[in-house]
C-alpha cells in the first residue's frame, strides 16, 4: 500500500513538473518586463506577446496557410524520396556506400546558406520552397528507414528465403514491418523540420508565410508580434509531432500492446 503511494505520487510530479517549470519562466518573464529590469522594446513580457498574437491572429492564420502548404508538399516530397534512397541503399551495397557520404555531406551545409542559392537559381515562388524543406527532411527519414531495414530478423529472413519467397516479398513481410517504428521517429524530425525549412526560405523572399510575416515585423521593430510569431511556430512544430505519435498508435498498435506487457512485467517484479 505504501509503494503504491509513493508511486502515484511520483507519477503526479513527473507530470506536473514541467508545468511548473514553464510556470516559472514565465512569471520570472513577467517580472523582469514589469519592473523594466529589461526594456520592454528588448523583451516584450507575455501578456504583450499574448494581446499581439490575438491581435493579428487572423492575419498570422493566413500566413500559417501558406506555410502549411508548402511544409505538406516539401514533407511528402521528402518522405517519398527518403523511402526510394533508403530501398536503394538496403538493396545495392555499391549505392549505400555512394550515397550515403552525399547524404552527411549535405546536413553539413547549413540552411541559411543553402537558401539564397536556391531563391537565385528558382525565383520567389513556392518552388525554393518546396525544394529546401525536402532537402532538410528527407534524411531524417532515410537514415531511419535504413536502421528499420538493419534491425530485421535475419533468421526471419533467411526462413522466407528458403521457403522460396522473393526479395519483394520479405521486405513486404519483414523488412517494412520491422521499419516502421525507425520511420515514425524520423518523421517526427523532418515534421518540425518542414515547418523551420519554410520559414527560413519564406525569410528570403515571398508574398505570404510566417517567415515573410517575420520579415515585416522586424523591420518595424514590433517585437511582440515577433515573439508571438517564434511561439506560434514552435506550437505548430509540436502539433506536427503530436500528429505524427497519434499516427503511429493508429498504424502500429501491437507497440501499445506490448508496453502494456512490459508495464504489467515491471509491476509484478516490484
Amino acid at each position: 500500500m505504501y509503494l503504491r503511494l509513493i508511486k502515484k505520487l511520483q507519477n503526479i510530479i513527473n507530470r506536473i513538473s514541467p508545468i511548473l517549470a514553464i510556470s516559472m519562466i514565465l512569471i520570472l518573464w513577467q517580472t523582469l518586463s514589469a519592473t523594466g529590469s529589461i526594456p520592454k522594446f528588448m523583451l516584450p513580457s507575455p501578456i504583450d506577446v499574448v494581446n499581439a498574437f490575438l491581435k493579428d491572429f487572423t492575419l498570422l492564420m493566413q500566413h500559417a496557410g501558406t506555410t502549411l502548404m508548402e511544409a505538406f508538399l516539401g514533407l511528402s516530397l521528402g518522405v517519398l524520396l527518403g523511402f526510394l534512397v533508403a530501398v536503394l541503399m538496403d538493396r545495392h551495397e555499391i549505392a549505400y556506400k555512394a550515397i550515403y557520404p552525399v547524404l552527411v555531406i549535405t546536413q553539413t551545409v547549413p540552411t541559411v546558406a543553402i537558401a539564397p542559392l536556391l531563391v537565385l537559381w528558382q525565383g520567389y515562388g513556392i518552388t525554393p520552397k518546396i525544394t529546401l524543406i525536402v532537402i532538410t527532411s528527407f534524411f531524417p527519414i532515410t537514415i531511419g528507414l535504413l536502421d528499420g531495414f538493419k534491425s530485421s530478423d535475419q533468421d526471419a529472413l533467411n526462413l522466407m528465403k528458403a521457403m522460396g519467397a522473393s526479395n519483394f516479398q520479405r521486405f513486404i513481410h519483414i523488412k517494412l514491418p520491422s521499419s516502421l517504428g525507425y520511420f515514425f521517429a524520423g518523421l517526427r524530425i523532418s515534421a518540425s523540420y518542414s515547418i523551420i525549412g519554410a520559414v527560413v526560405a519564406e525569410w528570403l523572399g515571398g508574398f505570404s508565410g510566417l517567415g515573410v510575416y517575420m520579415t515585416r515585423v522586424r523591420k518595424s521593430f514590433s517585437f511582440d508580434k515577433m515573439f508571438a510569431v517564434i511561439f506560434f511556430i514552435s506550437m505548430i512544430s509540436l502539433l506536427l509531432m503530436l500528429l505524427v505519435s497519434l499516427l503511429q498508435r493508429v498504424l502500429m498498435p501491437w507497440e501499445k500492446e506490448k508496453l502494456k506487457r512490459e508495464n504489467s512485467r515491471r509491476g509484478k517484479k516490484k
